[in-house]
């Protein structure tokens, strides 16, 4: 077909219609839908509403119509260096972006291929010639977005001196309506303030970030390595625009300040996406917002990647060889019990096995594995997608968490019939997960039955490679080393530096104790015995505690005394 001139007008429904994307019956319903409604909406918005064709169907179509190539954009595309070239009012309203320079000729991102005078006006605006190239809408909003929040352009002294300065001239944002934070350009101090925290965040490690409401402050906090760390202390009148800010990124509701919401954020950090979690719940002085942030990388997690002493690597590795029976992981919330779970299933997963998970949330996303998403709301509960899921044909499953005793039950006859189960608990040791689904009403001889092994972890935080230094033991680490049964000649501490924000720890290792039990321990299970004997059991069949894995850790001068017995309560 040939492409048109700018002169020429393109019909939307021919187009489609001669590239065989969809019928002049569809397009003849389309139009009526269109003329019910008072020609409110363009055709190509009711076509894709009425399933006919996608968005890139569309665009593709009408570039191709227009003589424009059509891409499905990405960060990977773009040369930042070349994004400035444009006013950043003309690149919003006009839903445009640079991409790259060759030649002396700026290629730019439209939404619109049919506006065909708009190059010239690029070729005005960057002095230079330009040339177009065709987009999805959602592509380059995901992609600005990206860009803005990869780009810290301002350190946090310079958006506060610009708070500041709108303060003094009255501008300042803290009776944000919606329509006030929606139009907010990313020079915004508010835009500016929250992309910093979010990247500063993601750069650092932090697992969470917390910004809070007081009665005569308003503060950001990072949640690194298991610890709270304040981090910023915004202007007090500055936090409501910022809640809000953070609500609209997250698709909740900012008119809504009396109940909690929840929502969710995907961004990309240098090309790699990392979603976010946010979670608003008010208090006396306004809105309580969390984010919790979660690396994608994390999925592709082995169990090499977790650093494990060589008796739990194995230990691991025979759990997972296993064809059937359940494999438990126990601990508190924040012990690493999801990331040790998905680095088994990634170590069990290959192309003949069908592995299926039952989560709430999602943590992460796995290549090759069959993710289910529970909704309470709904009705769509454990139970009910694990009964559903049984006859699905799984050889692997993992249940997110035994929260009642149909889970459990369901869990368990899994387990008995062929599946191997991988599941968590909160519990405080390994012996208390058999005890802990006793009193889920299942009866011990099935939990004997099924029983492949108990991880009972802890996390605790890493002396940081860069100060380490080795000093003399103190009185109480030599005693702690007494009752472990090893002998300690220097131990490692951080002096504190840069890296580790002068805490002297950076990162964060694990502590294992894990119960494999032979049969003496499946006798003492199936006859009922009570946790006293479990654990006597347990340690005479050669199973670690937690405290004896920490000062192992401690031995091997990855972490000190005070994190061992911080965690374990020894």
């Amino acid at each position: 077909m040939d492409t048109a001139t700018p002169t020429q007008t393109i019909r939307l429904g021919d187009v489609l219609v001669e590239r065989g994307i969809i019928t002049s019956a569809q397009v003849d319903q389309a139009v009526a839908v269109q003329q019910g409604e008072g020609r409110r909406r363009l055709l190509g918005e009711v076509l894709v509403e009425l399933g006919y064709c996608t968005n890139a169907q569309l665009t593709e179509a009408l570039a191709d119509a227009y003589g424009i190539p059509f891409a499905r954009l990405t960060n990977k595309l773009i040369d930042p260096n070349v994004v400035p070239l444009l006013p950043h009012d003309f690149v919003e309203s006009r839903e445009v972006l640079p991409l790259y320079k060759v030649d002396d000729v700026l290629t730019v991102a439209v939404t619109e291929p049919s506006n065909v005078f708009l190059v010239e006006e690029i070729s005005q605006m960057a002095g230079c010639p330009a040339q177009m190239v065709a987009v999805l809408k959602d592509d380059l909003r995901s992609v600005r977005e990206q860009l803005i929040l990869d780009d810290p352009a301002m350190s946090f002294e310079q958006i506060l001196e610009e708070a500041a300065g709108e303060t003094a001239a009255g501008q300042t944002t803290a009776g944000a309506s919606r329509a006030d934070v929606e139009d907010l350009d990313s020079d915004s101090p508010v835009v500016q303030l929250v992309n910093h925290a979010i990247h500063t965040a993601i750069r650092e490690g932090a697992s969470d970030i917390h910004f809070e409401p007081d009665e005569d402050m308003f503060r950001i906090r990072y949640r690194i390595d298991g610890q709270l760390i304040e981090k910023l202390q915004p202007p007090p009148q500055m936090q409501p625009a910022i809640v809000a800010r953070v609500k609209i990124m997250a698709g909740m509701d900012i008119s809504e300040h009396r109940l909690p919401q929840d929502g969710a954020i995907r961004v990309s950090s240098h090309g790699n996406p990392v979603d976010l979690r946010v979670s608003t719940l008010p208090n006396r002085h306004g809105e309580k917002v969390v984010v919790r942030i979660i690396d994608n990388r994390n999925s592709l997690i082995s169990l090499d990647g977790l650093d494990l002493a060589p008796d739990v690597r194995e230990a691991f590795l025979h759990m997972c060889r296993q064809p059937h029976g359940i494999i438990m992981a126990t601990g508190p919330t924040g012990s690493g019990k999801s990331t040790t779970l998905y680095a088994m299933l990634n170590q069990i997963s290959v192309p003949s096995i069908n592995i299926c998970t039952v989560e709430d949330p999602i943590e992460f996303n796995i290549k090759g594995i069959n993710q289910f998403q529970v909704h309470d709301k709904i009705g769509l509960s454990f139970a009910s997608v694990l009964r559903t899921l049984l006859r699905q044909d799984p050889d692997v499953i993992m249940v997110g968490e035994v929260r009642d005793p149909e889970t459990g039950r369901i869990a368990t006859q899994a387990a008995l019939t062929g599946h191997l189960v991988l599941t968590t608990l909160h519990t405080n040791d390994s012996a208390g997960a058999i005890t802990r689904l006793q009193n889920l009403s299942i009866e011990p001889y099935l939990v004997s039955a099924a029983l492949v092994g108990i991880i009972a972890q802890r996390l605790v935080r890493r002396v940081c490679s860069e100060c380490v230094a080795e000093v003399d033991p103190t009185p109480s680490t030599l005693h702690a080393a007494e009752r472990a049964g090893i002998t300690l000649d220097k131990v490692a501490r951080g002096r504190g530096c840069s890296r580790c924000n002068q805490t002297g720890f950076k990162g964060r290792v694990g502590l294992y104790e894990v119960l494999v039990p032979d049969d003496e321990l499946r006798d003492a299970i199936a006859s009922g015995a009570n946790l006293g004997t479990l654990r006597k059991l347990a340690s005479r069949g050669g199973m670690k505690t937690l405290f004896d894995s920490g000062m192992d850790r401690v031995k091997s001068g990855l972490t000190t005394v005070e994190e061992v017995l911080r965690v374990t309560c020894a």
